[in-house]
This record gives structure tokens, C-alpha cells and sequence, in this order.
């Protein structure tokens, strides 16, 4: 197989791209990686809408995508330009179509760039099977020939850019049909439009390969550039976004884990991040993501290229692992919290890291992000731990304490080798790279008490980390490993999306037992401070976990970032939804503001709420609705007896505290 994806896996190098003109702002090629974000006014709205694009680009928005359902928004995407350039606004409009090609059609004469859809542009959704021969099929891209070249000839003629942006949940019957639900179905959909274009040489293209799962996502761009030098086409610039990432925290994070993780290997030429806020919080969290790349190549370490790749890029398998105690195997991956900087911990101090300590019942109860170990370094705990929660200490003072289950030690390489006794049934091993030796090497392979704990000082941490997991592999080690991170001079947001990317980029390739974040941020600050600085990372390692879909711990909401076409507040609704729902562990939940974006695009929901008309909202069980036009004012409380007729809802827990 044929794993090539990107230029290197060791060094940062980015990907080198046909350069695409749209509006005088280049994209691709040298150029900076652009940001770029959506509108939410309503189209026909011209002076809401350039109001809002003006906060957009004072945000740091480069390009902007304006919805166009039909002929009118497209024309009036005109007066909205005008109006830009009276104010002195030049930035490039781009003109986002579904299921209007002749929408697109004015759209190509007015703005810079028109987005279409393959799934939607030709095709109309049915959710049938259907059986095509090469005859048949080949005649299904006629079809789309035919309906597709019109506006590439206009785009042609008057020098408008297209982006050709494939969405997982809008895949047509037709691609599913032969293709699956499949990144190579993406793939081949994006393509099927590209041949056209190539066709006749128009090579002003941009493409996207979006999706709400964040695997899907990063193993779909991965196989498009592939496919694209395989099939010698220009190695066209790519648009990265996850879509429906949702808001606050939970967008942010899985943003980061998709996006982040194509960044991290070169791949990217503008970044869109896709949160159900509003439109100016985007562009502040795509720079930040980008900005990390500026400088990469020169402060990274040298490392030596990968003779081998151990995994299949295209495809999650997790990695084989032995089981010790609740570490590897088939285990979900365990967040271990760093408490080694507090002093004199009391029993309610544990509520950081989801252990609530009840005086009134004299015990713990453990919520839904209860950490799996704490690292308490030279500082032992000196009371009894709570079931459920294990403490890493650091060897020395292992050795010196009294011995019990709940306590293991934490052991750097060279004491790991040489150590006169070891527990008998978990060890903790700290290594870098340098020290995954042939001696150590042999060592781990005749011992199953071992989880290593992996850490990196490397700038280019990612691609280091992931080196360290191929030499496992290719060695046939197959000890549990831990994904340790820590940083030291940032802000939180930093952390929050440094560590997202860091870790989601290997936990999306199987890679990783577990994580483990610590932070200097606080280092001088007082002892609450320091308790909710824990409290935020141990949140962060959930979430993480989550975003790269390894360990299911919270209810997840696959919720648009809305536009023109939205048929309700989609913050407000989110809001209300989760203030409901965010109890149930493990559904997912799509909150989409028209059909546009449902329900296809929460194609990996459990259940969907998707705007319809005014005050009318459609209920999905997966991608079935089920009912049709609920009053809004109503809606929630049916999602919920939706919830309950499948046996899946449980009534929310008082903790005492």
C-alpha cells in the first residue's frame, strides 16, 4: 500500500501547492495559510450582512463565505460587495452553494470564489441503495457533467475561484452506493467534479473533505492527496474544517484535533473552524492554530526519516497493546492528572479531577470526568484514596512508603534498569525518544508490568511522539503507552489547542493508552488557583479523548456554526438543549439550523433537531426523521421522549457535597 500522504512525518515541511488566485489574495503555493470564516446575517439582509463582515475581518478574517440558496441572495451578494468596497473593504466574498447550481451560476459572475457541494450540487438525497453497472454509472457522470460544466466555464471566463468542498454527511445515494460511508466515497466525490474541471483546464480549485468525526475528516484529506498524485493531477490547495465542531470548550478542542493534526504534517492552505458562535470567535482560534506553524521548521530537532509506517494512514486501528491492570488491551484510554504541585492535599481537593467528597455520607462519588490516576510525584497522599483512583508516585519515595494496590511507581529509563525491586503488577516508565534504546527495548519485551509514559521536549512534539510509537511497533513491543505533554509560557487557550492537537493527532491513529497534561502556568500562584488550573486540564484530557473518538465521557452535540440559512438562534437552542441532555453519557446529539446541514451533516448523530420552516423543527433518530414539523416551543421536550422511547434516557444525578 502505498502510505504516502504528506512530505515528511519527521520534519515539518508544508505541502507545496498549485498557487490559486481569488480576488488578488493568493492561496497555496508560498503564501501564508489563509483564515477564513461564514456569515450568519440573513443574505437579502445587505447591511447586517456587511456590518458582520467587517467584524469578520477586524477578527482577522481573510476570505469570507456568504450563504446563497437561490437566484435573489446571489444577486444581492452585488450590493454587498458594493457596499464593502464604499467602506474600503476589498476582502474576497465567496459565495457558498448547495442545491441551487443556478444560484451558483450569477453567484461566479459577482464574488471571488463559489463553494459547491458534490453531493448536493447534481444529486438529490433519497437515503436509497442503488444498484448501478459501469454502464449505468457512467451515465450518472454524464449526467453531473452536464449540470457541473456551466459554472466551471463561467468561472473560467471570468476568473472566479471554486472550492470543491465534500462533506461527510452529504454524500450522494449514488457514492454511497458504490463507495460506502467511506473516505475514499468523499474522496472519489470531490474527484468526480475535479475531472470535469481538469477537463477543461481550470485549475482555480480548492478542496475540502469535511466531516463532523474527526478520524473520518483526517483519514479523507490524508487519502485525497494521495489519490490526487496518484491520478497526476495538480496538487490543488486544501480548505481544513471540521464540521459542526459545536461551541466552546468542545468546539475548540475537536477543531484542533481534526485541523491541528493535517497542520502538524504540512498539509492545510486555509483553515476555517466551525463553532456555534458567533462568526468573529472563529477567525481568533483558526490564527492561533496556523501561528503555531510560522517558525516550526527552524526550531524543531532534527530527526531521521521513517523507513517504515506501521499503520494504515487511511484507517483507524488501534494499536495492539498487552493489558496491565486497567492500561492497553481493550481498555478505553486513562486520563492521569498532575497534583505533584500541591502541598498538604485534602480529601475535597480531588473534586479537580471529578472525585466529590461527601462530609455528609463520610465517601466519594466519582462523576463522568473522574481521572483514572493522579500523579502526586514526591508528595504521597496520606489518606485512603477513593475506589476507582489509582496514585503514581515518583520511585524514590515508592520505595521509602508504606506499600499499597492503589500506589504505583513512576520510574525514569535509567532507574527503570537498574532498580534492585519493581511492583509486581504496574510500573510506570518516563522515556524520550533517545532513550527507547536496544537494551531498553529488550528489556520491555519480557515485561508486562510496564506502561510507558512518552514525553517529548521537541517543538515538532507531534511527529516525535508518533516516531517513538513506530519504533514500538516496528520492534514488536507492544507495552501500553502514556502521552504525556507538558507546557510551560502559554495562555490557556494555547493549552487547550496545543495539547488537542498534540495528542488527537496519535490517538486518531490508535496511538495512545492514555494522557497525561501538566501546565507551569500557575506555577507561583496559590493553592485555588492551582486546583482550578487542574481542574481545567483534567476537563481538557476528557475532552481530547472524546474529539478523537476513544473514549466516550460526556454527551456530545454536533451543532453548526449557522449562517444565512438558519432558521433559529442555534447559541440560544444549543444552550437550551445541553442544559438538558449533557448528562447523557455518550449520545450525540445534532442541532442543525436548516436541511442544508441535516441531516446529513450530523450524520454521525444518535439524534437530530433540525429547523424546517419558522417555529418548526424536524426530530431525527439517526438520519430518519421521525417527526416532522414540532412547534420549537415544544421540541425539546419531544427530543427527550424520543430519547426515553429508545430506553436511552436516565434522569439527572444530585451529587451531595
Amino acid at each position: 500500500m502505498n502510505k504516502s500522504y504528506c512530505p515528511s512525518l519527521t520534519s515539518y515541511q508544508r505541502r507545496k501547492t498549485h498557487v490559486v488566485n481569488i480576488g488578488g489574495l493568493p492561496m497555496g503555493g508560498d503564501y501564508p495559510i489563509r483564515v477564513q470564516s461564514m456569515t450568519t446575517v440573513d443574505t437579502m439582509d445587505t447591511l447586517g450582512s456587511v456590518e458582520q463582515c467587517i467584524r469578520m475581518i477586524e477578527a482577522g478574517c481573510e476570505y469570507i463565505r456568504i450563504t446563497a440558496p437561490s437566484i435573489k441572495e446571489a444577486e444581492n451578494l452585488r450590493n454587498i460587495k458594493e457596499e464593502l468596497l464604499k467602506r474600503g473593504y476589498s476582502v474576497p466574498l465567496i459565495a457558498d452553494i448547495h442545491f441551487t447550481p443556478n444560484a451558483a451560476e450569477v453567484a461566479a459572475r459577482i464574488v471571488e470564489k463559489v463553494r459547491v457541494n458534490p453531493g448536493n450540487y447534481a444529486d438529490k438525497k433519497k437515503f436509497q441503495e442503488i444498484i448501478y453497472d459501469d454502464a449505468s454509472y457512467q451515465a450518472e457522470l454524464d449526467r453531473i457533467r452536464d449540470r457541473f460544466l456551466p459554472l466551471v466555464r463561467i468561472c473560467k471566463e471570468h476568473g472566479t475561484a471554486m472550492r470543491i468542498g465534500t462533506n461527510h454527511g452529504s454524500l450522494s445515494d449514488r457514492i454511497l452506493s458504490r463507495y460506502g460511508d467511506t473516505p475514499l466515497g468523499m474522496v472519489e466525490s470531490a474527484l468526480e467534479f475535479l475531472r470535469i474541471c481538469e477537463a477543461e483546464e481550470y485549475y482555480e480549485v480548492v478542496i475540502s473533505m469535511k466531516a463532523s468525526n474527526t478520524q473520518v475528516m483526517v483519514q479523507a484529506y490524508r487519502l485525497l492527496v494521495q489519490k490526487l498524485e496518484e491520478e497526476g493531477m495538480q496538487p490543488y490547495p486544501l480548505h481544513l474544517g471540521v464540521t459542526e465542531a459545536g461551541e466552546a470548550e468542545d468546539g475548540r478542542i475537536k477543531s484542533a484535533v481534526g485541523i491541528g493534526t493535517l497542520l502538524e504534517d504540512g498539509l492545510g492552505d486555509t483553515v476555517r473552524v466551525s463553532l456555534t458562535e458567533a462568526p468573529e470567535a472563529e477567525a481568533p482560534v483558526a490564527k492561533a492554530l496556523i501561528d503555531r506553524y510560522t517558525h516550526r521548521a527552524e526550531k524543531a530537532q532534527a530527526m531521521k526519516p521513517i523507513c517504515e509506517v506501521p499503520i494504515n494512514p487511511f484507517q483507524y486501528h488501534r494499536r495492539a497493546t498487552t493489558e496491565v491492570e486497567n492500561l492497553g488491551g481493550q481498555n478505553v484510554p486513562r486520563v492521569i492528572a498532575d497534583l505533584s504541585r500541591l502541598e498538604d492535599i485534602k480529601y475535597a481537593d480531588l473534586k479537580c479531577v471529578g472525585h466529590l467528597y461527601s462530609m455528609l455520607l463520610d465517601k466519594f462519588n466519582m462523576n463522568d470526568l473522574g481521572a483514572d490516576y493522579i500523579y502526586t510525584g514526591d508528595r504521597p497522599i496520606t489518606f485512603m484514596l477513593p475506589n476507582g483512583l489509582k496514585e503514581i508516585v515518583n520511585y524514590v519515595p515508592w520505595q521509602l512508603q508504606e506499600r499499597h494496590a492503589n500506589r504505583v511507581p513512576l520510574l525514569t529509563a535509567s532507574q527503570y534498569l537498574t532498580a534492585p525491586e519493581l511492583n509486581s503488577s504496574l510500573n510506570f516508565v518516563e522515556i524520550t525518544i533517545s532513550e527507547l534504546t536496544n537494551e531498553l527495548l529488550e528489556r520491555l519485551r519480557n515485561d508486562n508490568t510496564v506502561t510507558l509514559v512518552l514525553q517529548t521536549q521537541n517543538e515538532h512534539a507531534m511527529p516525535e511522539l508518533r516516531k517513538c510509537f513506530f519504533r514500538l511497533m516496528n520492534n514488536g513491543i507492544n507495552t501500553p503507552c502514556i502521552i504525556k505533554r507538558e507546557y510551560a509560557q502559554l495562555t490557556e487557550d494555547e493549552v487547550q489547542l496545543y495539547a488537542a492537537t498534540d495528542m488527537g493527532g496519535l490517538l486518531i491513529d490508535g496511538l495512545g493508552d492514555g494522557v497525561f497534561l501538566s501546565t507551569e502556568l500557575l506555577a507561583d500562584q496559590d493553592k485555588g488557583a492551582w486546583l482550578q488550573t487542574i481542574d481545567k486540564l483534567n476537563s481538557l484530557s476528557f475532552g481530547i479523548l472524546q474529539a478523537a473518538r476513544t473514549r466516550m465521557s460526556k454527551t456530545e452535540y454536533i451543532s453548526c456554526p449557522s449562517c444565512g440559512r438558519t432558521l433559529f438562534d442555534l447559541q440560544e437552542t444549543t444552550a437550551m438543549i445541553r442544559k438538558r441532555t449533557d448528562h447523557l453519557k455518550g449520545v450525540k446529539i445534532g442541532i442543525m439550523g436548516c436541511i442544508v446541514n441535516g441531516p446529513g451533516e450530523m450524520a454521525d448523530a444518535d439524534y437530530g433537531y433540525v429547523g424546517v420552516g419558522v417555529n418548526k423543527i424536524a426530530l431525527y433518530r439517526g438520519q430518519t426523521v421521525i417527526k416532522k414539523a414540532v412547534p420549537a416551543d415544544r421540541a425539546v421536550d419531544e427530543l427527550i421522549e424520543l430519547i426515553r422511547e429508545d430506553a436511552r434516557w436516565i434522569e439527572p444525578m444530585q451529587i451531595e457535597e
